[in-house]
């Protein structure tokens, strides 16, 4: 099992940052590929970005690209989202999740998730 525990979110203005991070604990967490997405009310989940376990390689969704990036660090376990020039429409629960491979990752149902945590951007 591995467990996977969010920070980060918040209140940001149109054009702001936020970076979240996700700390994994539990059966060796930090070899896992990880990644974030996200639900806005309404909307089903949709993926976001994911990083292999060394984070050589990384992957985004079109409409974050530029403006995201993930990123790791193996030795504390934890995966960060940066997130630049915020608009409204990335206004979500952020989760963090974790599976064996990227595919899995970019699935619609990754092995392991957290509890989310919020990011409400104001126009």
């Amino acid at each position: 099992q591995v467990q996977l525990v969010e920070s980060g979110g918040g209140l940001v203005q149109a054009g702001g940052s936020l970076r979240l991070s996700c700390a994994a604990s539990g059966r060796t967490g930090s070899t896992y590929p990880m990644g974030w997405f996200r639900q806005a009310p309404g909307k089903e989940r949709e993926f976001v970005s994911a990083i292999n376990w060394s984070g050589d390689n990384t992957y985004y969704t079109d409409s974050v690209k530029g403006r995201f990036t993930i990123s790791r660090e193996n030795t504390k376990n934890t995966v960060h989202l940066q997130m630049n020039s915020l608009k409204p429409e990335d206004t979500a629960v952020y989760y963090c999740v974790a599976d064996y491979s990227i595919a899995a990752i970019q699935s619609t149902r990754p092995r392991y998730w957290g509890q989310g945590t919020q990011v409400t951007v104001s126009s």
